[in-house]
């Protein structure tokens, strides 16, 4: 087994222990950054994420593969921007205002991170107007808004509102996802596209870059 096979499998059965010193082994031995990331880490979490949607994998065993994803891209993360490797675009991620829920959304950040994309969580309880003030900063490709709550649905609605406010609708394309939601919500509210779970949610960031 290779060193990018070994970076893989340390990825799906979640060994914190041993990914950073692969990844560090790997840099040390020349293997590109974009490699690593694309045919070891991106394999791994890709493998997680169809287990986890076909009921194989749970969630406490996704967040250890998540973890470990992401000690390897603390190292891997300057390397492939002073090698100026292309990323799929830009998420910024983040749980609405009133709603301290995160296990989901942190999933989203990670798979997304694991399809390519350069993430920003924002963490939780966000105002509409802090999400429209790092969507002109950051300038995302994809804003993902996570609800957990009934009550703090609406935030959803109040937060496209503020991007339009701020002239800045146009400029991104929104998903969003969380228990309570539906697509019939989804599109009530003029969102761009809804996610039932962080596959999903990786798998639509991706559309909707392509579509942009």
């Amino acid at each position: 087994m290779d060193i990018l096979e070994q970076i893989s499998k340390n990825v799906i059965e979640g060994k914190l222990e041993g990914i950073q010193e692969l990844t560090r082994s790997a840099l040390n031995q020349g293997q590109d950054p974009q490699a690593i990331l694309n045919q070891s880490l991106m394999v791994g979490m890709q493998y997680v994420g169809e287990q986890f949607k076909i009921g194989e994998m749970f969630v406490p065993e996704v967040l250890r593969s998540a973890r470990a994803m992401q000690s390897a891209m603390d190292l891997l993360r300057p390397e492939l921007v002073e090698s100026g490797a292309a990323m799929m675009g830009k998420v910024l991620i983040g749980t609405v205002q009133g709603d301290l829920h995160d296990i989901g959304k942190n999933l989203v950040g990670i798979m997304c991170e694991g399809a390519g994309f350069e993430v920003r969580d924002l963490g939780r309880d966000i105002s509409p107007e802090a999400f429209a003030a790092q969507v002109e900063e950051f300038q995302p490709d994809v804003l993902g808004l996570s609800a957990l709550l009934t009550t703090t649905m609406r935030e959803m609605e109040h937060t496209l509102k503020a991007l339009e406010k701020a002239g800045l609708r146009e400029r991104v394309r929104v998903m969003i996802g969380g228990a309570p939601i539906t697509q019939e919500f989804s599109d009530s509210i003029g969102a761009d596209g809804y996610a039932s779970n962080a596959v999903s949610a990786a798998e639509l960031a991706k559309r909707l870059c392509d579509a942009a």
